[in-house]
């Protein structure tokens, strides 16, 4: 039980290892740009164009070649309304040089033909057989592009891509786009050929066409791939190490309370040490050199554990579809987790066994085998408490007095996100310091409604208050794991609001129908908005017009109908309301605000066609710029005001029916409709909404995961100190057995009171969590208020606490099954 947090947190530590060797094969042996048969790239130090295919035909048939291939690429508009950008990227389609596998259809062979990515084909519904346009630039100087259509033969399936793209041969691409050579070659030896020797006879060979071409080994290419693989995930995994901290801080907390435990049931056999003749620094350092053999094989256990689960880890990917590198056996990082695990568990014991080595002589001949619970704390620990408790509160007054408006683009918030974490950090030592003080008029809270259900209650309550600090010890842990998920719940549910909001104004729907500045043809409007495969659909103007103290350049402003369209109830106002808006009423965004020196309830002037001013009262400020970067949201009646004409410059609709299925039904529709207007183009807005909830969520996952772990240690604490106290309360539990408590009433008991742990726990967690989440969400400067997720918050504690009720629960099993007699006759 004392190494049983010790050696999850060693688990997780290690794991991470492991997951870190996972993640960077999988991504270099998956996502490189070199095939692993690759022996010697050959890069061009000229303007991209200096291997040619004359010289790649020579590098072929130089003697120790077995395969070349060229490497070249340019990225590309498609023709139509749709604003789409495919990568055209050079491949032979087969060898071992080649990254592609063919899914459907053919790899092309001869001009004019490519193969697409799942991404494209998913992404476009392009299939093999289909005609796709491409707008190539022309290769003069000039902005001028040429129509090239090309048949799609096959889809393929290329994992290092992170985009649209097409693949053909280097030969085909450059024909396609008048690129004339490759600035890279991949290239494979014969066997018995070394890398060396090949470049050797390859710089002959470049040289006698007089170009600057550089060789570098294969292994040296990915090597360089695999340090660019852990620089991507760097930022991710220092974040993962934060949270790691936090847990091993957790785990020590529990070992600490668990060895007191252990210590204080061996009180008479340490007492009977110090009688015949041992000091009280032996003691210590015999007890925690116990604690380092507890460290060494929980951590050692950990480890192996943590290995045996990293290696079957690409394994049960593999049945789950998912294709995994397997990892090494990094030992360094192994004996340092080990390693790790015995100091923190040494420097977990060392308060516990110092107060227990105290004990007196004398105590080996009374019958208590345990020492009295401690129930307050000395002046010594109070002052530092109520020291880390104004430095805490300190460091939060200056944050909030460092907090500028809403919409301040000079504003940086990591000094007061460095001063929140600092001032958290002094808060929990500050709780950790006067827990026993503190968990009093809490438990006199949530014990109340206990004490409702007569002696079982009243006797968890009071077990439970008998030790204060064992129980702050053990409930701090729980208020640890509940602070940070709690604040992780509401920070993220207030970030998503506000993405919500900022989302409403830069993607205010599915789609936006842009044309030129003249605007678009009336026709086409009425066209776009009879389409029944759309909804919610809305047209509007955007114009430059002229505002007095903004400037000789104009602001861009919009008569958008923002309640025409159902995302405009997640804006949200840094002042004022959004609904305000009507005739000599407009909304601002942030930038425009902030130079103009405006906020809600001021009043700005606009000129008028005929030279005149035209004033109106700002009814709102925005946290963000406008909707579609406007810098003022209007109404159509002052936008005509300013002379702007009056057709449409643009469309913003909804589609019917949600889900991919129907944006690209929508998509189709509005493209047919719009073929016959020059410069019009399609933006599909709801890619930029789903990108940021999935990333949301992503961060979500990643971080109720991480801090998921802080809670599975905080469960390991309340089991092992619930099963300790069973074990110390033997007797005690005899007694009421003998009194007439019957077995199903001392199991309510020891479950209610493991219970009360997380109740605890949960108040104190919630308390923190909500504040430093508050916080946090001021110090950024969001301009959102905070979003509290009741919710998910009450299902949190009530899970928790459920939980460690069931854990006491189970342990209770042995202490009901002892017969009364038994318990008594226990000796002390």
């Amino acid at each position: 039980m004392t190494g049983l947090a010790v050696l999850v947190a060693a688990f997780v530590v290690f794991g991470t290892v492991m997951a870190r060797e996972i993640t960077v094969r999988t991504t270099l042996d998956h996502f490189s740009d070199t095939p692993a048969a690759t022996s010697v790239v050959a890069v061009s130090q000229g303007d991209g164009s200096g291997i040619t295919e004359a010289l790649t035909d020579a590098v072929r048939q130089t003697p120790g070649v077995a395969e070349a291939t060229a490497r070249t690429g340019t990225q590309v508009p498609l023709s139509g309304v749709f604003d789409r950008l495919l990568e055209l990227k050079s491949d032979p389609g087969r060898g071992q040089l080649s990254r592609l596998k063919v899914m459907t259809g053919a790899y092309p062979r001869g001009g004019h033909k490519v193969a697409v990515n799942e991404q494209a084909a998913r992404h476009w519904d392009i299939e093999p057989g289909d005609l796709i346009r491409m707008q190539i630039p022309r290769n003069d100087g000039t902005e001028q592009t040429r129509r090239v259509t090309v048949t799609v033969t096959g889809v393929v399936a290329a994992q290092s891509d992170r985009m649209e793209a097409a693949y053909a041969s280097a030969a085909a691409i450059n024909a396609m786009s008048d690129l004339k050579g490759s600035d890279r070659l991949d290239i494979r030896t014969e066997p018995g050929v070394s890398s060396q020797a090949l470049s050797q006879r390859l710089s002959t060979v470049f040289n006698s066409y007089d170009t600057r071409v550089e060789t570098v080994t294969g292994a040296e290419v990915r090597a360089e791939e695999a340090r660019g693989a852990v620089s991507q995930y760097e930022d991710f995994f220092l974040i993962v190490a934060m949270f790691l901290a936090i847990t091993v801080v957790a785990a020590a907390l529990v070992a600490t309370s668990t060895f007191r435990v252990v210590f204080a049931q061996r009180v008479g056999e340490l007492a009977l040490l110090r009688m015949i003749g041992a000091h009280r620094h032996q003691l210590v350092r015999s007890l925690a050199a116990e604690g380092a053999v507890v460290g060494l094989a929980a951590g050692t256990a950990g480890v192996v554990l943590a290995l045996v689960a990293g290696h079957a880890a690409p394994t049960l990917a593999g049945l789950a579809g998912q294709d995994l590198s397997a990892p090494g056996t990094p030992v360094g990082a192994a004996l340092a987790v080990v390693a790790g695990a015995a100091l923190t568990t040494v420097a977990a014991v060392l308060a516990p066994a110092v107060s227990a080595a105290g004990v007196s002589p004398l105590q080996a001949l009374r019958n208590a085998d345990t020492l009295p619970a401690e129930r307050g704390i000395g002046k010594r620990r109070l002052s530092l408490g109520l020291t880390f408790a104004a430095a805490a509160a300190g460091l939060v007054g200056i944050v909030l007095a460092h907090v500028p408006d809403p919409g301040d683009s000079a504003y940086e918030p990591s000094g007061n996100l460095a001063m929140i974490v600092l001032s958290g950090t002094l808060a929990f030592l500050a709780l950790v310091a006067l827990g026993p003080v503190v968990i009093r008029p809490v438990l006199a809270a949530a014990g109340w409604p206990l004490r409702r259900l007569g002696p079982v209650g009243n006797l968890a309550v009071g077990g439970m208050g008998g030790a204060p600090r064992r129980a702050a010890s053990v409930s701090l842990v729980v208020a640890l794991g509940i602070t940070l998920v709690s604040g992780t719940f509401v920070g993220i549910t207030t970030m998503r609001s506000h993405a919500d909001g900022r989302l409403a104004l830069q993607a205010p729907a599915d789609f936006a129908l842009d044309g030129p500045e003249k605007g678009l043809a009336p026709g086409l409007v009425r066209r776009v908005e009879k389409l029944p495969q759309l909804a919610d659909t809305t047209s509007y103007r955007q114009a430059v017009i002229s505002v007095e103290g903004a400037g000789t350049e104009g602001v861009s402003a919009t008569d958008m109908d923002l309640e025409a369209l159902p995302s405009s109830s997640k804006i949200s106002a840094a002042t004022g309301n959004v609904s305000a808006l009507g005739p000599g009423r407009v909304i601002l965004g942030a930038t425009l605000a902030e130079d103009l020196g405006v906020r809600a309830g001021d009043n700005i002037t606009l000129k008028t066609a005929r030279g005149g001013d035209l004033h109106a009262l700002v009814a709102a400020t925005l946290p963000e710029e406008g909707p579609l970067a406007a810098d003022m949201v209007l109404s159509n009646t002052d936008l005509d005001a300013t002379g702007v004409p009056p057709g449409a410059t643009g469309v913003l609709a909804n589609a019917a029916q949600a889900g991919p299925a129907g944006r690209n039904a929508a998509a189709t529709s509005i493209a047919e409709v719009s073929e016959d207007q020059d410069d019009v183009h399609l933006r599909t807005l709801a890619q930029d909404r789903e990108r940021s909830d999935d990333d949301i969520t992503l961060l979500a996952t990643m971080a109720l995961g991480l801090l998921g772990l802080t809670v599975l240690i905080a469960v390991v604490g309340v089991a092992t100190t619930t099963g300790l106290t069973v074990r110390e309360r033997t007797r005690e539990s005899g007694l009421l057995r003998a009194l007439g408590l019957s077995r199903s009433g001392l199991r309510t008991s020891i479950g209610l009171e493991a219970g009360l742990y997380g109740a605890l726990g949960s108040v104190l967690g919630l308390a923190l969590g909500v504040a430093y989440a508050w916080l946090v969400i001021q110090a950024l400067n969001l301009g959102s208020p905070l979003h509290l997720p009741y919710a998910q918050l009450g299902l949190l504690c009530a899970g928790l606490t459920a939980v460690t009720m069931l854990t006491g629960l189970l342990l209770s099993r042995h202490a009901a099954r002892v017969s009364p007699v038994t318990a008594l006759g226990t000796e002390e």
